[in-house]
């Protein structure tokens, strides 16, 4: 399959990726990400554990790896206005924390409004230009915080 465009062309900016080292153990960064999110604006409702998942079903052997699907409704009401309904098949935003090695976690996220954006979902470009800018600056608090504790 031939893509109609070429993904290392794109610079990581233009669709938000974010990450941070954290020098915790694994449990422990799931906890401390999730109640950066909370105090930055996002709640999680909803959270799983692929690598669980993997290892149980298919005996994958695979290292921790946690998601947390991170939302602000008010946030996600108007994204979805701004895209006729169509950003929820993104939904949620999610932050992956996944183990390095033994106390050391990253965490990663990708903006699902640039995604959007990048995609062409958006009907409404001046709605999705300030969610773009409201939901990009609540990320970067979560990762200036996240940052500043490594």
């Amino acid at each position: 399959m031939t893509l109609p465009i070429d993904p290392a062309a794109i610079d990581p900016a233009a669709y938000g990726e974010q990450q941070a080292t954290l020098q915790m153990e694994h449990e422990t960064a799931i906890e401390y990400v999730r109640e950066v999110c909370a105090d930055n604006g996002f709640g999680v409702p909803v959270e799983f554990s692929p690598s669980e998942m993997l290892n149980e079903k298919v005996d994958a052997d695979r290292d921790p790896y946690y998601v947390l699907g991170a939302c602000n409704p008010a946030m996600a009401d108007r994204a979805l206005d701004a895209t006729d309904k169509r950003i929820g098949a993104l939904f949620p935003c999610n932050m992956i924390i996944w183990e390095e090695e033994p106390g050391v976690q990253r965490v990663y996220h990708l903006s699902i409004m640039k995604i959007a954006r990048l995609l062409g979902l958006p009907t409404d470009d001046e709605a999705m230009d300030d969610i773009i800018a409201d939901t990009g600056e609540m990320v970067e608090a979560v990762f200036a915080e996240l940052d500043g504790d490594t």
